[in-house]
């Protein structure tokens, strides 16, 4: 099998590199957000895949690691990847769309609702670029009565 990489691959080359990072993270209603910083490391898999690394300080001061991987299925005409982090048990698998403009890739996936029930619920992770040394990942989590509420954002910066 030898894939010929499309123009979704090439975008998600824009990933690769090393960041910086200043999370901002709301961990319960009447909180104020909590703030950290972090870093992260992008390769590319044979210009088909990328695999990011991020290190990064928990809200409350731990350490955590993470790894994402991103791709594009010409298959099913979706991106694909997942991600998973040390601070947590689920891996979150990831079919995304890219915008018509080419700046915002909206990630969605299934994962434990807040508050452990363990009721599942729908999540957006969502990378849009600003610059090319500039994005932004947001995540946010749909609730029963279909409204989206935004619990984490974090501003990447691409390091010089």
């Amino acid at each position: 099998m030898d894939a010929k990489a499309r123009k979704e691959h090439e975008w998600l080359q824009k990933l690769v590199g090393d960041w910086t990072a200043e999370m901002q993270c709301v961990t319960g209603p009447d909180q104020p957000p909590m703030t950290s910083t972090g870093s992260e490391s992008v390769r590319s898999i044979g210009g088909l895949w990328t695999l990011g690394e991020g290190q990064g300080e928990m809200p409350d001061g731990g350490a955590m690691t993470s790894i994402m991987t991103l791709g594009y299925d010409p298959q099913q005409k979706k991106f694909v990847g997942t991600f998973i982090a040390s601070m947590m048990t689920h891996m979150w698998v990831y079919e995304g769309i890219l915008d018509a403009a080419g700046k915002v890739l909206t990630l969605d996936t299934r994962g434990p609702a807040f508050g452990d029930d363990g009721k599942l619920a729908r999540y957006n992770d969502i990378i849009t670029f600003k610059s090319d040394d500039h994005r932004i990942l947001t995540s946010r989590m749909q609730g029963e009565d279909g409204t989206w509420t935004e619990f984490m954002t974090a501003q990447y910066r691409r390091r010089v």
